[in-house]
């Protein structure tokens, strides 16, 4: 065997779940602009495009690390037990919670099964994730940091597509799930982040999941209760100061080396995007019009920069390698 060939087997066992990320903010951006092309009267065809090729990424992936379990299943299982890694494993789920909503104006059929499948293997991942923390005697409060909110995002995603094709009792107990366990673990990062030893560089991009919850939360309830209420507002604003907070640091995290983790980046940046179209369409002020539109660019500045850096670091074989 050549070293090329035993390098890239070795690669294979090294290749991250966080990965699925990138699903996550691909299907982030696909939305943004499907939601900003509405509103501005535009063709859904970038968006449509989008969403092709986030399913194509996603499939490619999915094979990848079906191949890591079946040739490398002990490192799957460390994986799996990683405190660190191990919320990582609800975006295999949240992706194809994602990819139902991308479809559903496309192929309902197909997005339904993707639904159903999503929010299966989403509960399956939540409560084997709940099992680890709960009963786990390795966790240490270092090992938490914002992506711990991954699981719980997952859950207030469900009724974007789960009002649409009539499930509504179901994702009502997905919504609830996911805000009661974001209020939970709020207070718990937030315990790490301020007493205790500062998070480590590579994980500091995980702090853009912070915007995630409430800003994916104002769009689901939205959806379920169909106006613009008290409780709606307080979403759309509290992860609107998280986004004016991040800003803030954002030469910070531009000296950050690239890794993976710069992913946590999109998803959030395209859920407050999507959240102010909202805005935009409940109250009609122009303010929030001309906020989407800076965010919708923004957003595909960020996902088309992360394109070029992961691909760049995968051609210098910076990427799946040892920890």
């Amino acid at each position: 065997m050549s070293d090329e060939k035993a390098a890239d087997i070795e690669r294979l066992e090294h290749f991250p779940i966080s990965f699925f990320a990138m699903i996550m903010g691909l299907s982030g951006l696909t939305l943004a602009w499907r939601k900003g092309s509405d509103v501005m009267e535009l063709s859904s065809m970038l968006g449509n495009a989008l969403a092709a090729f986030t399913l194509i990424v996603f499939v490619f992936l999915s094979m990848i690390y079906l191949m890591k379990i079946v040739k490398h299943p002990a490192a799957f299982r460390a994986e799996l037990n990683h405190p660190v890694k191990l919320p990582f494993f609800p975006a295999t789920s949240i992706s194809l919670i994602l990819l139902s909503v991308c479809f559903l104006p496309l192929a309902p059929g197909f997005a339904h099964v993707l639904w159903l499948a999503g929010i299966i293997l989403h509960l399956g991942l939540l409560l084997y994730v709940l099992n680890c923390w709960v009963n786990r005697d390795h966790f240490q409060i270092a090992h938490i940091n914002p992506s711990w909110f991954i699981p719980a995002v997952g859950n207030v995603i469900v009724p974007i597509t789960g009002v649409s094709l009539g499930y509504i009792e179901i994702s009502w107990f997905y919504f609830s799930i996911g805000m009661i366990f974001w209020i939970i673990l709020l207070v718990i990062v937030f315990n790490r982040i301020l007493f205790h030893d500062p998070l480590p560089g590579k994980l500091l991009p995980t702090m853009f999941i912070l915007i995630a919850p409430p800003a994916v939360g104002f769009v689901a309830y939205v959806e379920l209760v169909g106006e613009l209420d008290s409780f709606a507002r307080i979403l759309y604003y509290v992860g609107l100061f998280f986004t004016l907070f991040l800003s803030t640091q954002i030469v910070r995290f531009a000296r950050l080396p690239f890794a993976l983790s710069w992913w946590a980046y999109s998803f959030p940046l395209a859920a407050m995007t999507i959240a102010t179209f909202v805005m935009y369409e409940k109250t009609g002020i122009v303010g929030f019009h001309w906020f989407s539109m800076v965010m919708l660019v923004v957003l595909t500045l960020v996902i088309s920069m992360l394109l070029v850096k992961t691909v760049k670091a995968i051609h210098h074989k910076k990427i799946c390698l040892p920890d």
